[in-house]
């Protein structure tokens, strides 16, 4: 932690740590799997309650940085409801605070500008069935036409009904983004998405023909994750090995 900071664990529920603990480790496994782009992107979460409180990174500090302290608190409109020695840039909750509002079950919501991400929406055809990786994200995704820096009020209805029920977004030219109803599930979302574009992005580069899934597969690719996972969520599932592995490798997120 760094010396500026001081521990809010106790001035803050139960609740609101444990969730202020996992997103920042979101950040800082996102920037140890490399899908940072500086400061410049966003993962949001729902503080627990019955308010409309929302928790965001320090405007500035590079997520292997962040720590479940130095996260703000902000209200929909991006502004602080809580003291916090950081600013925040309310410009980029634009998207995040549109999707809060329309999706109830979206209590996390996570953007990135990863260079794979970015390639593959640039892509007329977008995502591609190429891959047992890409058949669950392709199974409940939508995309979004960009347009511009996301700082326009109006294009909020836009997004969400692109969004619509769906997990993954892919913002044409822009990147990712992806829902959950922790920090865990849009990680592990995050981490399925990001593989799936990497993927089809060597594969193209090999220059060979591609062999793309047959669409009975995808059709019937719900049913099988199910099975596969035994109702457990991937989130679930795999986030105590992240959270061990971030204390391996970059721990301090939880001060």
């Amino acid at each position: 932690m760094a010396s500026s900071d001081v521990s809010l664990k106790n001035d803050v529920s139960p609740a609101e740590w444990e969730a202020r603990v996992n997103v920042a480790a979101a950040y800082r496994l996102t920037a140890l799997f490399g899908w940072d782009d500086l400061v410049f992107t966003h993962i949001s979460a729902r503080v627990p309650g019955p308010e409309h409180h929302f928790l965001i990174n320090p405007y500035g500090m590079m997520f292997d940085e962040i720590t479940a302290s130095s996260l703000v608190k902000i209200d929909l409109d991006g502004r602080k409801v809580s003291e916090s020695p950081y600013d925040v840039n309310p410009a980029g909750f634009t998207i995040h605070s549109a999707v809060h509002t329309a999706r109830e079950d979206a209590l996390c919501v996570m953007h990135t500008h990863s260079v794979n991400g970015v390639a593959v929406s640039a892509q007329e055809a977008g995502l591609l069935p190429l891959s047992q990786q890409s058949l669950g994200v392709l199974a409940s995704l939508g995309y979004h036409d960009y347009e511009g820096i996301a700082l326009n009020e109006a294009e909020k209805p836009r997004l969400v009904q692109d969004l619509g029920r769906n997990t993954y977004l892919m913002l044409r030219n822009h990147g990712l983004l992806t829902v959950g109803a922790t920090p865990a599930e849009a990680f592990v979302a995050m981490y399925f998405f990001e593989v799936s574009c990497m993927i089809q992005v060597r594969a193209q580069a090999g220059g060979s023909k591609l062999t793309p899934i047959a669409q009975p597969i995808l059709d019937g690719i719900k049913d099988q994750i199910r099975m596969a996972t035994r109702g457990v969520t991937p989130g679930a599932l795999v986030w105590p090995g992240l959270l061990r592995r971030l204390d391996r490798r970059n721990p301090g997120y939880a001060d």
